[in-house]
């Protein structure tokens, strides 16, 4: 059973860990969130993931090294599903780290391992599972890869919730991201910049269909209809480069937040090119 559930109220610092780590129940930073590359870094007093591995070795080294961590301390990467902004870095990373990866199976079996053997972990969608002192619970997403997943992590009664690379949110996402204090949640694309975008119409349709990719308007109306009063921290992500702006997304974010007649949580918008702040819990 997991641990009853406590206020939590997070601290921040930009671009480095927190002076006094031994108050810290979990940090979470996100290292990179875009339609090119995407990486989050979780740690407690105990443990360390990371989940995807959508950048280079090097680029997950050096921005895990500008919040004062050490790669090599990792104790697990989890992947959400097999597309390259998810997974170009991790068979680098992971024959320099050895590390144990959890994915589900089917997704293990669509990415491209070439001579490595990786060390797997598989679950399944829906299932939940430990890695050291974090609790995780997986569930399934609606996108077009082969068997996609979102995250929600608890540890000492904090609930951090990952999901990105939806098409659309289901009641069960609703279910699963309930009682979260920090929410890393999916804005990708504004729909007039994509339907006057460079894509090809078949490249579009795709991303606006329900195996695709949250619109600001579809993740605005959760933010007014579903987001829950507990989280303290929206963290809003995976912009696409093309087809969105992180001015567009604070602006109508900001406006779904206000319209609910009650105190929101802080809203951050993930940069496409820059880690996150440290949040802390």
């Amino acid at each position: 059973m997991l641990p009853t559930r406590a206020t939590a109220r997070p601290s921040r610092e930009r671009g480095g860990a927190v002076s006094n780590r031994r108050l810290a129940l979990i940090q979470v930073c996100v290292l990179a969130s875009s339609s090119s590359g995407n990486s989050t870094f979780i740690r407690t007093e105990k443990t360390r993931i990371l989940v995807d591995a959508g950048l280079s070795k090097r680029d997950v080294l050096a921005r895990l090294a500008a919040i004062n961590e050490d790669a090599e301390k990792l104790d697990a990467i989890l992947i959400t599903h097999e597309h390259s902004d998810h997974v170009s870095g991790l068979v680098v990373l992971a024959k320099q780290l050895k590390l144990p990866i959890f994915a589900t199976r089917l997704t293990a079996d669509s990415i491209p391992w070439g001579d490595f053997t990786p060390t797997l972990d598989s679950f399944g969608a829906g299932t939940r599972f430990s890695v050291g002192d974090i609790d995780v619970n997986s569930f399934t997403i609606p996108h077009d890869a082969i068997d996609p997943v979102g995250f929600c992590f608890e540890t000492q009664g904090v609930k951090v919730g990952l999901v990105t690379d939806l098409g659309y949110i289901t009641d069960s996402v609703r279910f699963h991201l309930r009682g979260t204090d920090l929410l890393i949640l999916e804005s990708n694309h504004d729909l007039e910049m994509l339907r006057i975008g460079p894509y090809p119409w078949s490249v579009r349709q795709r991303i606006m269909g329900r195996m695709g990719h949250l619109s600001n308007d579809a993740t605005c109306d959760f933010i007014r209809r579903d987001l829950d009063t507990k989280a303290s921290t929206l963290v809003l992500g995976h912009l696409s480069e093309h087809n969105n702006h992180p001015a567009t997304v604070r602006m109508q974010a900001e406006k779904a937040l206000s319209g609910r007649g009650l105190f929101g949580p802080r809203l951050v918008v993930a940069e496409p090119k820059q880690q996150s702040e440290v949040f802390t819990y």
